[in-house]
């Protein structure tokens, strides 16, 4: 096996890093510990780590960092909410209200649900590389998925519609 060099590892940083974060963000509700965690498993990466025989580098880092999250999450010994007013990810032209209901909504679903959403729509992962990631079937992965996307679909119309009363 070939060490990973340091050029592609800052291209795979560029290409992936807010995605990473992203997922490390929504796993550990913390965007310090999700930044330690991503910036982890590249530091191995450039102190020697191997991507040669690596068939799916995309599936490799996001398991790598829920890896590294995992294992805080085990030195650490406590669970931690989400903030519901820390943001998760930055859209262009931000509807704040939205933003914190789709968070809410987001928050509410249960954790193998939210992984696979937040894998699929921010990580731009397939239901492969996130039955990969997870360790479970494309075929799961899809279904969790279709579940999460009723769930979000009811959460929102509901905001939308109790706003819309008198």
């Amino acid at each position: 096996m070939q060490p990973a060099n340091v050029t592609q590892v800052e291209r795979l940083y560029r290409e992936h890093s807010p995605a990473l974060l992203l997922f490390a963000t929504s796993m550990t509700g913390e965007r310090d510990r999700a930044q330690d965690a991503v910036h982890q498993v590249f530091a191995k990466l450039i102190a020697g780590g191997r991507l040669r025989r690596v068939a799916d580098v995309k599936a490799y880092l996001f398991t790598s960092v829920r890896n590294a999250v995992l294992n805080d999450a085990k030195l650490r010994r406590r669970d931690v909410a989400l903030d519901p007013v820390q943001a998760w990810f930055d859209p262009p032209s931000r509807d704040y209200a939205e933003e914190l209901n789709l968070r809410r909504a987001l928050g509410a679903l249960p954790e193998d649900q939210r992984e696979v959403t937040v894998l699929h729509v921010w990580g731009e992962l397939t239901f492969s590389q996130i039955a990969d990631v997870l360790g479970i079937s494309a075929n799961t992965a899809a279904s969790r998925y279709r579940y999460a996307l009723g769930k979000l679909r009811d959460a929102m119309g509901m905001k939308e519609d109790s706003g819309a009363r008198p």
